[in-house]
């Protein structure tokens, strides 16, 4: 299940759960769409992979399955 990560590993910017502007690669490293796009040029800095759209939890799921309220943050910036 994802972990819907609460923001951007590299500028903090907040993604809540039903965020459009959040993106993931396959190991769920989470960024926003303006890092994805404009500083890390659509390659993951962790892995090396490409991003995807991350998907949305309906509403009605996430009393069930909250999503993550872990901030992970590069300190260095991305």
């Amino acid at each position: 299940m994802l972990e819907l990560r609460p923001s951007c590993e590299c500028c903090d910017k907040a993604l809540p759960p039903e965020s459009t502007e959040a993106f993931i690669c396959t190991f769920e490293c989470t960024f926003c769409k303006d890092c994805v796009d404009y500083v890390l040029k659509g390659v993951c800095p962790n892995c090396g992979g490409n991003f995807s759209p991350r998907l949305i939890r309906p509403a009605s799921l996430l009393a069930k399955y909250p999503a993550s309220t872990t901030r992970i943050v590069k300190p260095q910036g991305c």
